[in-house]
């Protein structure tokens, strides 16, 4: 057996006798699994959801071509390695099936409960809705997890196993969904591995994220590794034989074992200090079991009479475990040949935690699982939840959420010796919300070991922080925003400056809008149209355009996000105009009378003024009308009514370019009048329509139809009239037909 572990497989790959594509041998030993950790678990549920999902995706193959069922049997399994409880197991077999089969959240909940129900829900993305980018539909899918693993961390642990098979299998995707997967493993899955404490997988998340984002890097280290493995397992192993010899010496019973750093790890610490591999000594780790906290430090004691420990590089992690539960002593000393190694010094039920993480407490009860001291482990979540509920801006909820995630941690202290952690670089005003709402609301300074010390000051390790506060204090200051590192104090600020200042915040909105719109050139006015502002306030649950301004004053939402997605429409609608007053009307639209050059229209004050009916709303005489003096093309005539004419959407520009028409005594011969009519949907109603035009001797030019959801006919047709008189003649007729909804003119 190697002394010198390099990678820990979690899977039936490392069953000897199975075939890994043998489903139903996999589920077998699941079940054996279950029932040695568990005698009373529930194991007929977990064969009945292996069932039901085998026959659920039945006609569904992987990208590999192998059945879909393989999947989540391989994640079972790892469900099961991890000594989770029938219920996860049975969730684990069945988290795709509301996804990607007929299967609803109901029939699961009928075949198995509330709780795998629950858990599948969790697990399963929100693919049915619609959304404006793939980072928005992500950040929403991570809302929907989070909220889900609050109330029930089997959802994210089934997640995580979820990834870890699906990134197993990533060679089989596209090169570009490759790059994509993998780059998100790397800034949610793994962190979020990492904060469960769940070391196993998170090492394994990244090894195979760096496999794909740096193929050349994984594969120079890998390459490496193998060719020196025997040097170095020589190395280690006369290491662990001296350490044995001592330990048999002061009569403590341990294991020890040597373990190789993961290749993510190497590649960021050739990355950080900017060396190559072979100028990386430190490659591996020794770690020492013992059975007692006491045996850890007597371990340490020994561990640094024997070699020089190197200053600075020792941590208790037992004293002060890390937010993830992780607790262990680590230090590393130089070894024989000069060479550093670390040494990690834990108790069999710190190792057990260090790998499994969040899994390892789990606990069972009459076969059905509970939660022992689940609340305190899962209190980061509910926090990270609050902070985030009132972050609206889609990047910045994902740029939080990695932060929240995956941060270096320092450790301060306060006066009585209560331990904070926080993310690296945090302030004193971070520490105080840290500590509590109030008391960053009335923070009027603060002093780190007896000395008093500005607002952005950045703490270090071991720092004692004492925040001063006073009643006069009003509350945090706008300009904190700048200074904070934790999202949990930006939340704190943004929600007190949100309740208590929201007339100063709706002025701010508006002035950063104002100034957003001024940047690009557009004015407000333009954009601020109520069939473009109603999606934003639908999205967010605004009921004013104050709440819009005062969203964007505290922060919630940004100036450029709003505006820039008003521009959107504004451009749309530009685009759309300018097509519209190239077409050539009089040619295409019009059947002019030889005797009338302006297509029926006299300018008024102007005479052999090039005229053109607008395309958009086709006027015809009986029509009110506005003319629009274009750039280069003449004089656009509008209807009075047409949308793209009105005040609100055009620019201060161009509400001087309206001039008077009106329509000659001497009119075109035929203009073309479009309608639209909805009928009931039922066989024969376009033959009719069409007798009914033929009656009244009206040419149709063009004649098209649809059925809505709601089995509503729409039929779109465009007619040759004279004037209005023909419309109306022919509005009235159809009206009169069987089946009938409405009639009515087609307007832009």
């Amino acid at each position: 057996m190697d002394r010198l572990e390099y990678s820990t497989i979690l899977g039936p790959e490392k069953l000897p006798g199975i075939n890994v594509t043998d489903t139903d041998a996999i589920i077998e030993e699941v079940i054996k699994m279950v029932k040695g950790y568990s005698h009373k678990a529930n194991t007929d549920m977990i064969y009945i959801a292996y069932k039901v999902a085998q026959a659920a995706h039945k006609n569904q193959f992987r990208k590999s071509g192998e059945p879909y069922i393989d999947h989540p049997v391989q994640t079972a399994y790892i469900a099961a390695e991890l000594s989770m409880d029938a219920v996860a197991i049975s969730s684990a077999l069945l988290h795709d099936v509301i996804e990607d089969t007929p299967y609803t959240f109901e029939d699961l909940e009928t075949l198995f409960g509330k709780n795998v129900a629950e858990i599948v829900d969790g697990v399963t993305k929100l693919t049915k809705l619609q959304y404006t980018s793939h980072e928005e539909q992500q950040v929403e899918n991570l809302r929907k997890m989070f909220l889900a693993m609050s109330k029930d961390i089997r959802v994210v642990i089934i997640k995580l196993i979820d990834r870890l098979h699906n990134m197993r299998t990533l060679n089989y995707q596209s090169h570009e969904k490759q790059l994509e997967k993998a780059k998100e493993t790397l800034e949610i899955y793994s962190p979020l591995a990492h904060r469960l404490g769940m070391s196993k997988i998170k090492s394994e998340l990244e090894d195979l994220s760096l496999k794909y984002l740096d193929p050349i890097a994984y594969e120079e280290i890998r390459t490496n590794i193998n060719q020196k493995k025997s040097e170095r397992e020589q190395y280690v192993a006369d290491i662990i034989e001296t350490l044995e010899d001592k330990m048999k010496e002061l009569g403590i019973k341990a294991q020890i074992t040597g373990r190789a750093k993961h290749f993510y790890s190497i590649f960021r610490k050739m990355f950080a200090q900017n060396k190559s591999i072979d100028e990386i000594y430190d490659l591996f780790a020794v770690r020492i079991i013992v059975d007692t906290v006491a045996e850890c430090y007597a371990v340490l004691g020994m561990v640094h009479e024997m070699y020089t420990p190197i200053p600075m590089r020792f941590k208790d992690y037992i004293a002060m475990p890390k937010p993830n539960m992780y607790q262990s002593l680590h230090t590393t000393v130089v070894g024989p040949k000069g060479t550093p190694f670390e040494i990690q010094i834990r108790t069999w039920d710190m190792h057990k935690v260090a790998e499994e993480g969040i899994a390892a407490h789990w606990k069972y009860k009459e076969g059905i699982s509970g939660q022992t001291d689940m609340d305190s482990k899962l209190e980061w979540v509910r926090q990270l939840l609050e902070n985030q509920q009132d972050i609206m801006d889609t990047d910045e909820f994902l740029n939080n959420i990695k932060l929240d995630l995956f941060n270096e941690e320092v450790f301060a202290l306060t006066p009585n010796g209560k331990v904070i952690s926080l993310r690296n670089g945090s302030t004193v005003i971070d520490f105080a919300f840290a500590i509590h709402t109030q008391v960053g609301c009335k923070m009027c300074g603060a002093k780190v070991n007896g000395k008093i010390v500005p607002h952005d000051y950045k703490l270090k390790n071991g720092d004692i922080v004492e925040i001063l506060t006073s009643p006069t204090v009003k509350g945090p200051s706008r300009d904190w925003l700048k200074i904070v590192k934790t999202s949990q104090a930006k939340t704190k600020i943004n929600q007190w400056l949100k309740k208590e200042c929201r007339e100063e915040n709706i002025i701010s909105g508006k002035e950063y809008i104002e100034k957003e719109c001024k940047r690009i050139n557009v004015p407000s006015s333009v954009l601020f149209r109520d069939e473009w502002l109603a999606p934003i306030f639908r999205k967010y649950q605004f009921n004013s355009i104050d709440d819009l301004y005062a969203s964007v004053g505290y922060g919630g939402l940004t100036a450029q996000k709003v505006v820039m997605r008003l521009n959107e429409e504004y451009v749309k609608l530009k685009k759309e105009e300018k097509s519209q007053e190239h077409q050539d009307i009089p040619e295409t639209r019009v059947k002019k009378s030889k005797k009338t050059k302006n297509s029926g229209i006299n300018v008024v004050g102007i005479d052999n003024c090039l005229v053109r009916l607008a395309g958009c709303c086709n006027p015809v005489p009986g029509d009110d009308i506005i003319g629009f003096i274009t750039k280069g093309r003449g004089v656009s005539v509008h209807r009075a009514d047409c949308s793209n004419m009105q005040p609100e959407v055009l620019s201060e520009e161009d509400k001087l370019r309206f001039i008077p028409v009106e329509w000659a005594e001497e009119k075109h011969s035929v203009y073309i009048a479009t309608m639209t009519i909805e009928t009931e949907d039922k066989p024969g109603m376009m033959m009719a329509i069409s007798t009914v035009l033929a009656e009244l001797k009206l040419n149709c030019v063009s004649f098209t139809g649809r059925v809505t959801k709601n089995k509503i006919g729409i039929i779109n047709l465009s007619v040759e009239i004279s004037d209005t008189a023909d419309v109306k003649k022919a509005a009235t007729k159809i009206k009169q037909l069987p089946g009938i909804i409405s009639v009515s003119r087609t307007k832009n």
